[in-house]
């Protein structure tokens, strides 16, 4: 184990309150652009691209298209994952995070410029099933390194409020990416948004990277990775280290996490597919009550992650899991009367269910896997859980939708995989009291 006086000697030329602020602001905006390149991506298939891209198929069909589209960049994640925490693990965290942010911007850039299904036919929707792996290869490098570069900083009794932060990027992200299209529609006619409209947020997203670039070009590599590496610690494969000796940890982590993918993807994208085009609410309020419910989730994520710090991070998931199996079909319900503001409440209590479990799971992950392995473990972790979760749930929600015509179908589904996830989690240990100061990998 690596000694306090090494540690401490190498952090000791940056004052702890400064540094941290500007991991946090650096952790905060690089998700943020991230998240917003994808969720304007997840906006865009339920609104447009199922007729832009998809259009010699009727409505359900396309909307099935275009959400299969958009999981596709969940198995792409999961190579992403092992690719940028190979090199993560061997040369840094700060050099993956600057290529995985230039790789997701140029991607959603250039889906902004993509012909559409009338112009070159199939290759329309190839192009963009293209890019859309890109993005997936791109943010399974992207989250795991933001993480560790907020938790590796962080003081030990401050890890799970810091690591909230990088989930911040989530809300925020979606936040931006519904204000984007929130204001395309009230500027533009529909024909309009779909012809070009559509594009404004893709195009845009340029003006994000550049600031994500800037700021994360000047914070530093984490004290505990330049440890390993002065004593040169690192595993030679990563991947292979995770395959013999963590891969119950990888396996129950990734489920263990499942649920917030099931949750946060009704709240965003299958939500807002079923109040536009099942309850009859136009595109403008449904995109209304999205912002709501994420900024709600931008002010519960780092209380959440704060009360990990005190209580232990798996009574505060645990807590969140529970809590979205308890208001899965109450959220139906109140959506189901059609009335606005029993809808804004329903979208309010899944979000804070979400947030309880989404807060700590993030430092929970890292905290789960020694410095040398810790960027591929907790990134496999992590986007093994979208591939579970978040990939599916578009799909599946909107197929039983479709064969019972009953919200109620949909809410099984999410009680289900939060229970599913609620018995991983069960199965791992509590790690908040751990020591990240070691490059070895501790015994488990």
């Amino acid at each position: 184990m690596t000694s306090s006086v090494n540690y401490d000697a190498v952090i000791s030329d940056v004052p702890a309150k400064v540094n941290m602020r500007k991991i946090a602001v650096a952790s905060v905006i690089g998700t943020t652009v991230e998240w917003y390149d994808l969720f304007i991506f997840a906006t865009a298939s339920a609104l447009v691209f199922n007729k832009i891209f998809f259009p010699s198929f009727d409505a359900l069909i396309g909307t099935l298209l275009a959400f299969g589209t958009f999981a596709s960049a969940y198995g792409a994640r999961i190579v992403g994952a092992a690719l940028f925490g190979h090199f993560g693990d061997r040369l840094g965290r700060k050099s993956m995070l600057l290529i995985s942010l230039l790789a997701m911007g140029i991607s959603t850039f250039a889906i902004g410029l993509l012909p559409d299904y009338a112009a070159i036919g199939i290759w329309a929707p190839i192009l963009l099933l293209t890019l859309r792996l890109i993005q997936g290869l791109a943010l399974g490098g992207e989250w795991g390194g933001a993480v560790l570069m907020a938790v590796e900083h962080a003081p030990e009794n401050k890890r799970g409020l810091y690591g909230s932060w990088v989930q911040i990027g989530v809300p925020v992200g979606t936040l931006l990416a519904n204000l984007a299209f929130l204001a395309i529609a009230a500027l533009f006619p529909p024909e309009d948004l779909l012809s070009w409209g559509w594009r404004i947020p893709f195009l845009a997203s340029a003006l994000l990277i550049a600031v994500g670039l800037y700021i994360r070009l000047n914070i530093h590599e984490t004290p505990v990775f330049q440890e390993t590496k002065k004593q040169q610690q690192q595993v030679k494969v990563p991947l292979l280290e995770i395959a013999r000796k963590h891969w119950k940890q990888v396996l129950l982590g990734g489920v263990a996490t499942m649920s917030t993918g099931s949750s946060f993807n009704i709240i965003v994208a299958f939500g807002l597919t079923y109040g536009t085009q099942t309850l009859g609410f136009s595109r403008s309020i449904m995109l209304t009550v999205v912002l709501a419910s994420c900024a709600l989730c931008i002010v519960l994520l780092p209380a959440f992650g704060a009360l990990s710090d005190r209580f232990g991070r798996k009574p505060v998931i645990i807590g969140g899991i529970i809590a979205e199996a308890v208001v899965a079909f109450p959220m139906f319900w109140l959506m189901d009367t059609q009335s606005l503001p029993l809808v804004f409440l329903g979208y309010g209590l899944l979000m804070t269910a979400f947030a309880a479990n989404y807060g700590p799971i993030a430092t929970f992950l890292a905290e789960l896997f020694g410095t040398r392995v810790r960027y591929s473990g907790l990134s496999v972790a992590y986007m093994l859980s979208g591939l579970l979760g978040s990939a599916t749930t578009p799909i599946v929600t909107t197929a039983l939708l479709s064969w019972t015509g009953k919200g109620s179908s949909v809410a099984w589904y999410l009680m289900g995989s939060a229970l599913i996830s609620l018995v991983a989690l069960l199965l791992l240990t509590e790690t908040f009291r751990r020591d990240l100061r070691s490059s070895a990998d501790e015994k488990r």
